[in-house]
């Protein structure tokens, strides 16, 4: 467990960002998360699981196999060759609200808390450790020769990819998430509803997003709108530590991500109503989201990245 546990510090998004290279650190991460399997419940999953699937209602019973049920107690599809391969859909939000925390945040944190933190330390945005997320569920992906496609929207999809197999297809995702900036505002509903009906093979949908919108019912929707189409639904629900601990404590001016609105203030004032409101925001989601059959994974921009890896392959072994 010593050595498991030393390892894991070379997860850490903060040291990973020293890298640069998203292949690289994909690769990094991968490697990693597969060696620490061999001593997990997960360990050889790939030879029980890539053959079966469990049941879902509309199934031809006939294709259910009996001797898995009488080994798991549960109801396994045999699957056909054309079948067993997955195909993964991963989402990315590209708000302005995914871009903190940026050097000036952290800038305007040291100015007025005098944290001591190196200036040659950029902060990690959501953004970016979303992008590593991506990269290394796309290589995980690759490497278990499962599909994956790629779509990144704010308040419209702006690129969407196919889900296939090949190298130059996560290539070009990676690709692609070199390039990416935020825009202003948001609409996550209104996307998860387009990307929903360009879906016509069953898969695993993930959204990885802050999740700030207006209108959080919506959001809810869309990501219903997925789940009813048959797609089994992930949600990587992506804060920093400032938003989720807020442990500011000199006077400090805020400002709203999405909307440019400032206050300044001392934080002590606003603390409790700020993560009263907070854990509202977040409780509603979980458990909207659970209710509907979808999961739902708070994920600390501080957390390593092979947490996000443990969470898809737990579903896809439910999927499969």
């Amino acid at each position: 467990m010593q050595q498991r546990s030393e390892g894991r510090q070379f997860l850490n998004p903060t040291i990973l960002a020293q890298i640069g290279n998203l292949e690289l650190i994909a690769k990094f991460v991968v490697e990693g998360f597969i060696s620490g399997l061999h001593k997990s419940p997960y360990h050889g999953f790939s030879v029980e699981f890539s053959q079966y699937r469990q049941y879902m209602p509309g199934d031809d019973t006939k294709h259910i196999d009996w001797k898995v049920y009488g080994k798991t107690d549960r109801y396994y599809i045999k699957q056909f060759e054309e079948e067993t391969n997955l195909n993964c859909y991963l989402l990315l939000d590209t708000s302005q609200s995914m871009a903190h925390p940026s050097p000036e945040d952290l800038q305007e944190i040291d100015a007025t808390q005098q944290t001591g933190t190196s200036e040659n330390v950029e902060p990690l945005s959501k953004l970016r450790y979303a992008c590593f997320l991506i990269a290394s569920l796309s290589y995980f992906m690759a490497k278990q020769k499962d599909a994956v496609g790629f779509a990144y929207f704010d308040e419209k999809v702006h690129q969407y990819l196919p889900a296939r197999s090949s190298a130059s297809h996560m290539h070009s995702i990676l690709l692609t998430l070199e390039n990416l900036q935020t825009a202003k505002e948001t609409r996550i509903g209104e996307p998860l509803h387009e990307i929903a009906e360009r879906l016509t093979k069953r898969g695993l949908v993930i959204l990885i997003s802050d999740l700030y919108d207006e209108n959080p019912d919506e959001v809810i929707k869309g990501l219903e709108h997925l789940r009813y189409d048959g797609h089994e639904v992930i949600v990587f629900h992506l804060l920093s530590k400032e938003e989720v601990d807020f442990e500011f404590e000199k006077l400090i001016r805020f400002v709203d991500a999405e909307n440019d609105q400032e206050i300044i203030t001392t934080p002590q004032v606003i603390r409790e109503s700020y993560l009263s409101n907070f854990n509202e925001f977040i409780d509603h989601y979980r458990t909207t989201l659970n209710q509907s059959d979808i999961d739902y994974n708070l994920i600390n921009t501080s957390t390593p990245i092979d947490r996000s890896l443990s969470a898809y392959l737990a579903k896809r072994q439910g999927f499969l």
